[in-house]
């Protein structure tokens, strides 16, 4: 894997250990699996994060963020994973979760009225929420699972090819 290149992105640990709003982990941001980049680190780290990005909840980083602690991920990933829903994303992202939620509880979808109000979102939130919470852990689930296969996967085929160019460069 190409570590030298995904370090150079990585903040210092030593800094984010040291940092005011995570004071209160104390001795649990020590684990060396958070700060290593590894396979399996690694691997759990896309779990996380992609789990996390897709549930829709206020400070998903905090989830990122607690769940790499407790599965022994690297944070750095996991937190930064938690981006890929972002302001610009968001709205599509939940919409699909939510039309998958609707088409797993075989639920007819709601559709999206020509002026958007508040009154409107609040009155549908009762029945929108339980297709949209099931579509998000559904696809967290699977885009995490398949997020930790796949590194998983490209990991062992990039040590794979580097141990073959290594060896066809060394002399007999």
């Amino acid at each position: 894997m190409p570590r030298r290149s995904i370090k150079r992105f990585m903040p210092d640990p030593d800094s984010i250990k040291k940092h005011k709003s995570l004071r209160f982990l104390g001795s649990l941001l020590h684990d060396p699996n958070l700060w290593h980049l590894n396979r399996h680190s690694v691997a759990r780290a896309m779990a996380v994060g992609l789990f996390a990005a897709f549930i829709p909840m206020p400070f998903q980083m905090l989830l990122a963020a607690s769940l790499a602690i407790l599965v022994r991920s690297n944070m750095p990933i996991s937190v930064g994973l938690v981006w890929l829903t972002n302001p610009l994303t968001m709205p599509p992202i939940f919409y699909c979760t939510y039309q998958l939620g609707a088409w797993l509880m075989d639920v007819p979808a709601r559709s999206l009225p020509d002026d958007l109000t508040w009154e409107w979102i609040s009155g549908q939130l009762s029945t929108v929420w339980q297709p949209f919470l099931l579509g998000s852990v559904v696809t967290g689930i699977v885009l995490g699972g398949l997020g930790y296969c796949l590194t998983m996967i490209y990991w062992r085929w990039w040590v794979n090819r580097q141990w073959k160019r290594r060896k066809q460069r060394s002399p007999r």
